[in-house]
């Protein structure tokens, strides 16, 4: 077996999928070469990158407070069209404040515990989206969410999609 294929096959154990075009689609779907380096962590059924896990620094050092980047376009459709119809909002009125709280909390913990041993530079802050409490972006709790993140606001915008959107 060459180092190729045995690298797949251990990728493969872990659960992770190797594809090497995910750096030409993401870069589409971002419209812009990422400025840091990102694990794709889902995908849709075809294959497509649909969330991305960010290193919690960029290559230049700048710190990325968003660890979860939902970049699938079916996803970012849906939960636009969910922000522009007040959701936010609805969202953070229909959420625990509590729970929200600990939620960006976890969030934090788990992009601060990636920051490299012995960094001394800038560090990012805050919880979800950036922000120390409420919600300011649903495409980054539902990016969470989908992930795996047990994030309430992720759950209501799951909850809120249209029917056929993918979930």
């Amino acid at each position: 077996m060459d180092p190729q294929e045995a690298l797949q096959e251990e990728e493969e154990k872990e659960g992770l999928i190797l594809n090497p075009g995910d750096d030409e689609q993401v870069e589409a779907l971002l419209g812009r070469v990422p400025q840091g380096s990102y694990e794709v962590v889902v995908r849709a059924d075809d294959g497509t990158p649909r969330v991305l896990k960010n290193a919690p620094l960029f290559d230049d050092g700048t710190p990325m407070p968003t660890r979860y980047w939902l970049v699938g376009p079916d996803d970012v459709r849906q939960v636009s069209r969910l922000e522009a119809a007040g959701g936010v909002r609805r969202a953070e009125a229909a959420v625990d404040a509590g729970e929200l709280a600990d939620a960006h909390r976890r969030y934090a913990a788990e992009r601060d515990g990636a920051i490299p041993d012995g960094h001394r530079g800038h560090r990012p802050t805050a919880g979800v989206g950036g922000t120390r409490q409420g919600v300011k972006c649903l495409h980054a709790h539902y990016a969470w969410h989908l992930a795996g993140g047990d994030d309430p606001v992720g759950r209501w915008v799951a909850e809120h999609l249209d029917p056929g959107s993918p979930a």
